[in-house]
């Protein structure tokens, strides 16, 4: 993946990053959401740190932005991970370029946990997981319904090796 630009996301690439967000809804494999929420509802639910695109040719291929996991403080530390990658861009090894990216970054910011659900039938999903150090804690039965459908969730994790080790 030569020539991939990681950069911090911007608002004005909201455009882009929905278009792919919609691309992953459509696939039905990539979130219980089933609409493109607002910029403000997005930017509200995600932290204003540690949200990157990959570009190439002034385009935007995918994207990864965390989530805090809780309002208490004690799990100031702990987030969760978006991962989107255009429908075009796809199984090039692209998501596991943003996963190690924000891993990275995140760790900066002193982040000691990501963890992330994924759909057992997104298979892409779980093999850059798996490349990039998360393990599977468990599967979440039934958690939640899409289209009027239960779907489990396995739920990955991955600890800082660098923060939180004390």
């Amino acid at each position: 993946m030569s020539e991939i630009i990681m950069r911090p996301m911007l608002a004005t690439d909201w455009n882009s990053v929905a278009n792919i967000y919609k691309e992953g809804i459509e696939t039905g494999v990539a979130t219980f959401e089933t609409n493109v929420p607002s910029f403000d509802a997005w930017n509200k639910a995600h932290m204003t740190t540690c949200r990157f695109v990959a570009e190439k040719n002034d385009e935007i291929l995918g994207w990864v932005a965390l989530s805090p996991v809780s309002s208490r403080c004690v799990y100031g530390g702990v987030a969760e991970i978006s991962v989107y990658i255009s429908a075009t861009s796809r199984g090039k090894g692209l998501g596991k370029l943003l996963l190690e990216h924000v891993i990275d970054t995140s760790e900066k910011e002193g982040i000691w946990t990501l963890q992330s659900g994924v759909f057992p039938t997104n298979h892409g999903s779980i093999k850059i997981h798996k490349s990039t150090g998360f393990r599977m804690i468990g599967t979440r039965e039934r958690v939640g319904k899409l289209h009027g459908k239960w779907i489990d969730n396995i739920l990955f994790e991955r600890r800082s090796k660098v923060v939180g080790v004390d």
